[in-house]
This record gives C-alpha cells, structure tokens and sequence, in this order.
C-alpha cells in the first residue's frame, strides 16, 4: 500500500479500516476523562491496532500551567511528537474512547503547529468497535523517534487579553461550546471554586448539537447550525471550560466552510478565575 493523504479533517471508521496498513499512517488516542463526571465512562482497555497514546494532560500540554489543558510551547509539543514516532510525511488520525470528546484538540494541536495531514476519528473507537473491526489491549508505543517538526501558527489560538478585546469590540463572534444550562449559569462548573457564567457578548452552540448516534451530523445541518450564528466570512472563537470541546466546534466549522477560526485556550476555566461576574 501507497502512502496517503489524509481526505478529510474527519474520517469514518471504514475509511480508517481500510487504510490501516498504509506505511506513514499514525493512529493516536487521544482520550482523557470527561470533565463532567456525570458524563464520563470507564475508559477502555484496548485501543486501534497500533494505536499511540498522546496524552493531552500531561505531555501535550503545559502541565505547570495554571489552568487544565493549557497550550505547550512549539519545543515540546515537537519533541513529544517525535517521542511518538510521528514524521513529517504521517498522515494522522485521532480518536478517544468516549466517541468525539477530546480528539478534536489534539487535531486543533497539530493544525495550530502547522500541520494539515491530520484528521479525527467520526465516533471515535465506539464506532469502530460498533462497526466491527479489530482492536488489541492497549500498549505503550516503543517505536523509532519521528523527525516531525512544527511552527506555530498565532492565528489558531487566542489567550485572555485577546478574549478581553473581542468581548468588549465585538471583533470576532465567540461561541461557547458547554452545555445551555452552564453558559446561562444555572449549573455549578465541575471545577471546583469556579464561578458559573459566560463571556460577555458570548452566544451559545453545545458540542453535543453537532452530533447525532455517536457521530457528526452531515455537513448540511452543520452549516444550518453555524449560519445560525456567524456567516463564512466571519472570524470565530471557540471556547468551552478548559479548550477540550470549543475543538468539536472548530472541526465542525471547518466541514461547513468556515477558515477563519481560532479556539480560546483557557477558555471559561480561565475567564471565570481572573475576572468578576
């Protein structure tokens, strides 16, 4: 089998399947736990054939940070992804055990650091077991270092002093991607001594809208979804409790057309410590 490149930023479970043996395909999963413990699931003990752990908490992230989730320098972010054998020619697809949780940011990772050959998972390993193909006990990758490299790109990420501008200009539209009931500020946050509320002059679209049995809805009723909110043209920014799902809502824009588009990393875990309601 040929190398290949990756078609779409979100690919099925057959397309996956039928390209598993390609030589510079990287499978990565991506899973931690749901922030809402009510939501989460036990996570499995097996993974996709070959599958290598990338772990958002700890390596692909700035884990001395003070907010969860936080985006690493290019320096590590380039080294842990040699560390997982990963090449400048892979092409890489993502998923997590809870179907599509947090998969998408570690594809918003590699786009924010350069590099486009990447995809998610649709269904994550669910639809892969649902759909009956092949997984093994999960393993710790033991491979060759890859000669990966990466640059980052600002225009994907935005911090705190640029979310105080965008909230108080109205520069971009900033979409929240929690649930109704937590950007209205009816729900305690699952932090614990963080305050409930939303970014002023936020609007709000739950990452679970885009899906439907465990996968994205088709393009079409994405679009329906986005147009609701901002036109294509429109600049966006993303955001969430800690920049997990606010990455959901940037691959769904992305199939529906939308380019310019960017995640705020700290998302509500950081507006909500460093300002007053």
């Amino acid at each position: 089998m040929k190398p290949i490149i990756i078609p779409s930023p979100l690919v099925s479970a057959e397309w996956l399947n039928a390209y598993l043996e390609a030589p510079n395909l990287v499978v990565l999963d991506a899973t931690i736990p749901k922030a809402v413990a009510a939501d989460s699931k036990a996570e499995s003990g097996v993974q996709i054939p070959q599958a290598r752990f990338f772990d958002l908490k700890q390596k692909f992230s700035d884990a001395s940070g003070e907010f969860p989730n936080t985006f690493p320098s290019e320096a590590q972010f380039v080294l842990e992804a040699q560390n997982l054998g990963i090449n400048n020619d892979s092409a890489i697809v993502v998923y997590d055990d809870q179907g599509i949780y947090s998969s998408a940011r570690a594809w918003w990772l590699f786009k924010a650091f350069g590099y486009d050959n990447v995809a998610v998972l649709d269904g994550g390993l669910p639809e892969w077991i649902k759909s009956g193909f092949a997984v093994e006990p999960k393993a710790a990758y033991t491979g060759v270092k890859g000669n990966f490299t990466g640059s980052y790109h600002p225009r994907y990420m935005k911090f705190f002093q640029d979310m105080l501008k965008e909230s108080r200009e109205g520069t971009q539209t900033i979409i929240d991607a929690r649930s109704e009931s937590r950007f209205k500020g009816l729900e305690v946050e699952p932090r614990a001594g963080l305050r409930s509320g939303s970014i002023p002059n936020s609007v709000n679209l739950p990452y679970t809208d885009l899906m439907e049995n465990g996968v994205f809805k088709d393009t079409e009723a994405l679009k329906k979804l986005f147009s609701n909110l901002a036109k294509p043209e429109d600049g966006i920014t993303f955001s969430c409790g800690s920049g997990i799902t606010a990455c959901i809502l940037a691959l769904g824009a992305e199939l529906s057309g939308y380019d310019n588009i960017s995640v705020y990393d700290g998302s509500w875990t950081e507006w909500g410590s460093l300002t007053e309601a």
